[in-house]
């Protein structure tokens, strides 16, 4: 790649070059829009699923969490323009019904696969954190997990000219001239912004893990009595989401030369434990702030309000894959390879073909997904009526 780009550049220059020598010089063309969704990307048509090599417990897990995901598909509108709830009516009719040794067999009679652009997919991990939590506040368990706050709320501030109100409203609050501004970002909400209005639904002990634990969106919290209490996504302050990784990286803290971090989740936790001071302003530079409910059910929860399982479930850009659909991954990361269903999102999850696989809870999802950074090609697979009607058979 960096060879083509270089090839490229010099025709340019070469171009450029002639034409200032007749007197005159072009612009360089605009760069092509960003495309809005899977449609506006394009499509080509894959391979076969039955070319696939699907192994059978692959399928068998997908087929049950296709299955789980079926009220939503046959009741959410798709953003990414390329399925309507009747597309799905027969798979998931069918799934309702289908043995899971012969899960192969349903995704070859029901499916077809497409490339959203190029296909050239990107993934990281995430996982089910655990954290040691209190549902008291008591020494040693001293960051609040807050619940939804009443005053966040979608509106259009009033110096939105009317042309220009379109889509959803940004998420802000009204202060106390009744003005409309933003959400408080993380460092206010650490320094008790929030505080005293009975928000606190627990305590977390340790402030770096609370913080990748909302970085996941959902965790589950060792409570002293040695019991766990799940909690889940219930909302975003609607500010922004900053990665550390990347500004670590480009502040030279990551990577492998002297004095710098394994580029890892935990290489970064390893710097803000070993620099508590730049650490702490560190995470602040990330001014999300995720709120939580409590899960009393099954779980954690995806997007689509079913739970996300271990190995079969992928967040997604709903812009470019119907949350619910299957994903087919090849990357050169071989435990990411395989069949996934589409049914989480993500801040950071954003464009064709951007994934983060789960890999649940337990030691080894912390490793796997902390170090999760696959690349490689991304099938979608689309009921073969919907194909039919997008030519792409």
């Amino acid at each position: 790649m960096k060879i083509a780009g270089g090839m490229r550049g010099w025709a340019f220059c070469a171009a450029l070059a002639l034409l200032a020598a007749c007197g005159r010089i072009v612009p360089p063309a605009e760069p092509p829009p960003t495309p809005i969704n899977a449609l506006a990307a394009g499509l080509t048509a894959g391979p076969p699923v039955s070319a696939l090599r699907i192994g059978q417990a692959d399928a068998a897990a997908a087929l049950a969490s296709f299955g789980e995901s079926c009220s939503a598909l046959l009741s959410r509108d798709d953003a990414s323009g390329l399925t309507g709830p009747a597309d799905w009516a027969e798979p998931c009719r069918a799934a309702s019904g289908w043995p899971s040794d012969r899960a192969q067999a349903f995704f070859a009679s029901h499916f077809g696969t497409v490339r959203v652009g190029s296909g050239e997919a990107f993934a990281t991990g995430y996982f089910e954190p655990e954290i040691a939590g209190s549902r008291t506040p008591r020494p040693g368990y001293e960051v609040p997990v807050y619940a939804m706050p009443d005053d966040l709320v979608r509106a259009w501030p009033e110096e939105t000219p009317a042309d220009q109100r379109t889509g959803r409203p940004p998420l802000g609050r009204y202060d106390a001239n009744g003005d409309f501004v933003q959400y408080y970002e993380r460092a206010e909400i650490e320094n008790g912004a929030l505080a005293g209005r009975g928000l606190e639904i627990a305590w977390a002990a340790d402030p770096i893990e609370f913080f990748f634990l909302q970085i996941q969106g959902s965790g589950l919290l060792r409570l002293p009595d040695g019991s766990l209490m799940r909690i889940g996504y219930a909302g975003q302050n609607g500010r922004e989401y900053v990665a550390l990784g990347r500004v670590m990286r480009e502040r030279g803290l990551l990577g492998d030369g002297p004095g710098q971090y394994p580029g890892s989740m935990q290489g970064i936790m390893q710097y803000l434990r070993e620099h508590p001071a730049e650490g702490s302003e560190m995470m602040r530079i990330n001014k999300s702030w995720i709120f939580f409910r409590e899960l009393t059910g099954d779980g954690p929860l995806g997007a689509l309000s079913v739970p996300v399982r271990r190995e079969s479930s992928v967040a997604a850009d709903p812009n470019f894959v119907p949350l619910g659909a299957p994903v087919w991954l090849d990357l050169d990361r071989e435990e990411a390879d395989g069949m996934w269903i589409a049914q989480d999102t993500g801040g950071a999850i954003k464009g064709a073909n951007r994934f983060d696989t789960f890999w649940g809870a337990g030691a080894d999802s912390r490793v796997i997904a902390g170090g999760m950074t696959g690349r490689g090609q991304a099938l979608l697979f689309l009921p073969k009526g919907a194909l039919a009607r997008l030519g792409v058979e």
